[in-house]
């Protein structure tokens, strides 16, 4: 897992897809990933981009967002037309490539409390249709994995990402209905459990404040994604077991958004203050955390997401070569 270091979370400015692929291998090529624009529009945003996945539930966009549809439309089309795209780009440009490939699909939770049913609230608000989203996405997933191992037979393992910003507020009942009005009722964590189980040892990305750690932990999950700056004191105790349990942190510790970069160690920092804070041996921190920008690059310019990446990935060599790197005082 150390070999990691860095990657990204998935999006990426602009609409060449190329060149997004490019970047990134080759400037996390320890974990590269299959890079989302959602500048392209509709079709490239995380919503309707995972909904292209889904087995037998076709989506439409309507004036209010994503909803179920009763068959595949031009919306659907399109999802899938801006995936293919991105795959054949993935396919050319790393056809020699070997080792781990990251690919960051939209959780059932979020996608739940945000595409609505045909007639009526959104799909949080039916159980039954929550339940058959998440098993055709787990299916769709599953098959999209597939095929990118057939087209790049040289990836030695999928690490799968579940985008999961709105899993803290399906959590506490907040997620508004469809009119605005009210709010949809609290899931149980069982429930949000029992479905992470259902896809392949996954991340786990959530940029929201009050990520779940504890549930995250139960559920078995690979690794967590979160915002450095998010992290507040009272999470330490549940992170501290997540990573007792040996759950890798990709850890978000450049901003999104064009900014002036600092230097390698001060961008390292958050990640040594955290270990130092919890008390763990400072030789497991580089094998156990993997650094990240702060969430996707879609907000920032070109020339940003390219050093933010680069950036993520010389002060994660920081943490492997000195790994008592200001662990002292």
């Amino acid at each position: 897992m150390s070999t990691w270091e860095a990657t990204g979370v998935g999006s990426h400015p602009g609409e060449d897809h190329f060149e997004a692929v490019r970047v990134v291998f080759g400037e996390v090529p320890g974990l590269p990933y299959l890079p989302e624009l959602p500048a392209r529009g509709v079709g490239a945003d995380m919503i309707g981009r995972t909904a292209a996945l889904l087995i037998e539930l076709p989506v439409e966009v309507q004036p209010s967002g994503w909803r179920m549809a009763d068959r595949p439309g031009r919306d659907h089309q399109r999802a899938v037309d801006h995936l293919r795209r991105d795959l054949d780009a993935l396919e050319e440009l790393g056809h020699d490539y070997s080792g781990p490939l990251k690919l960051q699909v939209c959780g059932p939770w979020t996608l739940a409390a945000t595409i609505e049913l045909k007639y009526g609230d959104k799909m949080l608000s039916d159980a039954g249709a929550v339940r058959d989203l998440t098993a055709s996405l787990a299916q769709g997933v599953a098959d999209h994995c597939a095929e990118v191992r057939r087209r790049l037979p040289g990836v030695t393992e999928i690490v799968l990402q579940l985008d999961e910003p709105g899993l803290p507020g399906v959590l506490a009942g907040t997620v508004p209905t469809a009119s605005g009005f009210g709010r949809l009722a609290a899931v149980e964590e069982w429930r949000a459990e029992e479905s992470l189980r259902l896809f392949d040892d996954p991340i786990v990305h959530c940029c929201a404040p009050s990520v779940p750690f504890t549930l995250l932990r139960r559920a078995g999950v690979r690794g967590i994604s979160v915002d450095a700056a998010r992290l507040r004191r009272r999470d330490d105790e549940a992170l501290g077991e997540v990573l007792e349990a040996g759950t890798t942190l990709f850890l978000g510790v450049v901003p999104g958004t064009d900014t002036r970069l600092a230097d390698v160690r001060v961008i390292a920092k958050p990640a040594v203050d955290l270990w130092r804070r919890l008390g763990f041996p400072a030789d497991k921190l580089a094998g156990q955390v993997v650094l990240t920008p702060a969430c996707g690059l879609a907000g920032a310019s070109p020339r940003y997401a390219r050093a933010a990446l680069a950036a993520c990935r010389k002060a994660a060599q920081v943490l492997r070569d000195d790994p008592a790197s200001g662990m002292q005082g």
